[in-house]
């Protein structure tokens, strides 16, 4: 069989960790070929080595069944491979047009000539139905259109090599629809991929063949027409995984978190992201916030948390008014926070894991007497929780998080959070990047704070997560809360039709909808 891109016997090393351990890929012409593994099982280090930003130790790569040699990711783009990290690489105060001609600018007598580079951007945004206004700033517009931007940079390079790192972590399922549906468009064309995810469901919707690693090795490749998502999932960690969330019936408690016609306005176009919104959390319910990405949910989990100033409204927690306090008296009051943006508001990538996992607590007597920090103290705890919630680096909690994978990041975040023993969590995407057994534990950890009476607001973008483990859903439309509804009495599609506002009677059960 001729492969257009074959790896063989890669291997590559990291101080005290063998990301890749003899691994041999063959990618044919114009597949989707998926490429499937837990949190730290070495994908995302294979495609920075075909990429150029790693240089393997072992093996060879050849291309079209010549042997080349990838020193760096101008080597790789000249070979016409193309990546989209799973975090973007993209310039954020410049726009969407210098972002895509950033390294392949056409000059003329010393000035850039941008008239025909939007043309061929417009072209291109058309043609494979990827919608952008080539002069936004990257700071201004969503995370799905961001990468919209990364597959345009791709595609304006000319790249027939594309390489997709996790593509569908940050979209909504529309936007997952689409993208699937692009990606066939560019096999059509004669274009191969390369697909990282964790998602049995896309893996099964578009890829041709997968290959499955585990910890480092390569387990198998196989067709995809052939097998199921229970016997990939079992190839991939070892052990069968169950797929459903088991969630004991529970009468909810008394009411935990309290929202009041809450009002964010959005700073730029001063309209109100979040407008009017009142609900409420009680002990041992998991209320979900679904909706389709930039309906208000971000502006309403900032005014929860304190990261931004309510315009109206109150905020009452154990009939605590907490409407103007502060994040650490929130945090203080039982109140914890899995963000949505884990670099942006979860870590501190330049500090070790152990630092990372005390970021909300390293002021308490626990972790200081007379205002030094007891260390031994601060790396026994994070040896607790890196056995406990299995978070894998090279070197243990000394680990620089910038170096985790990004799954493996999530699991800090979500470690530290639920074992502060909060009141009430807000989780914002807590299975966001993650494979389906760290999947299976968090949702087991979620169902476990239920079970032990604590409030869960969950936020996501993912419609069978929001119906499996959720108790109420809130569907958030326009900054406005269209429907509250019982998770067992309403279908995905019905779901879609109130994330879509095209169901404006708003089913009002639980807390209300507004």
């Amino acid at each position: 069989m001729e492969y257009i891109i074959e790896m063989s016997g890669i291997t590559k090393e990291f101080p005290g960790v063998i990301a890749n351990d003899d691994i041999t890929l063959g990618l044919r012409k114009a597949e989707i070929h998926a490429l499937l593994g837990e949190n730290g099982a070495g994908k995302s280090t294979l495609m920075s080595v075909l990429f150029g930003l790693y240089r393997p130790d072992k093996g060879i790569i050849k291309k079209n069944g010549d042997a080349v040699n990838i020193h760096g990711p101008g080597d790789a783009t000249r070979l016409g491979i193309g990546m989209v990290h799973q975090h973007f690489k993209l310039v954020h105060n410049f726009n969407v047009l210098e972002n895509i001609i950033l390294g392949v600018e056409t000059t003329k007598n010393g000035f850039l000539e941008k008239d025909q580079a939007r043309e061929r951007v417009l072209e291109l945004s058309k043609q494979y139905k990827l919608a952008v206004n080539p002069d936004d700033i990257i700071s201004d517009i969503t995370v799905g259109q961001q990468q919209r931007v990364e597959i345009l940079k791709m595609l304006y390079r000319n790249n027939e090599i594309l390489i997709f790192d996790e593509p569908t972590a940050v979209l909504t399922p529309q936007e997952i629809d689409e993208l699937m549906g692009i990606m066939r468009g560019l096999t059509a064309e004669g274009k191969s991929i390369l697909f990282i995810t964790h998602k049995l469901n896309e893996i099964m919707a578009v890829a041709d063949r997968c290959t499955v690693l585990r910890k480092g090795r390569y387990v198998g490749t196989v067709e995809v027409s052939q097998t199921t998502k229970e016997e990939l999932s079992e190839m991939m960690v070892g052990r069968k995984v169950s797929l459903q969330v088991a969630k004991p019936v529970r009468q909810p408690g008394k009411v935990i978190l309290e929202v009041s016609g809450l009002t964010v306005k959005n700073k730029q176009s001063g309209k109100n992201a979040v407008d009017n919104v009142s609900f409420n959390v009680c002990e041992g319910e998991i209320v979900c916030v679904a909706g389709i990405e930039g309906n208000g949910q971000s502006e309403l989990v900032y005014a929860l948390c304190g990261m931004t100033k309510a315009d109206a409204g109150s905020i009452t927690m154990n009939d605590k008014n907490l409407t103007g306090a502060g994040i650490r008296r929130r945090g203080e009051e039982g109140m914890a926070h899995i963000p949505e943006d884990r670099h942006k508001h979860g870590l501190i990538l330049d500090y070790n894991l152990a630092y990372n996992l005390v970021l909300q607590s390293y002021y308490s007597p626990k972790f200081q007497r007379a205002g030094f920090l007891r260390f031994n103290e601060i790396y026994r705890y994070a040896d607790t929780l890196i056995d406990a919630y299995d978070i894998r680096s090279g070197k243990g909690a000394r680990t620089t998080v910038r170096s985790m994978s990004g799954g493996n990041q999530q699991k800090a975040i979500v470690s530290r959070e639920i074992d502060r023993d909060p009141k009430l969590l807000i989780a914002v995407q807590p299975t966001r990047g993650l494979d389906v057994g760290a999947i299976e534990y968090i949702h087991k950890q979620l169902i476990n704070q239920r079970g032990k009476g604590k409030g869960i607001l969950m936020v996501t973008l993912e419609l069978d997560e929001a119906l499996n483990v959720s108790d109420r859903i809130l569907v958030i439309y326009e900054g406005r809360i269209v429907a509250d509804v019982d998770a067992k009495s309403v279908g995905p599609q019905e779901l879609g039709l109130y994330m879509s506002g095209s169901r404006p009677d708003g089913v009002k059960k639980g807390g209300g909808a507004q």
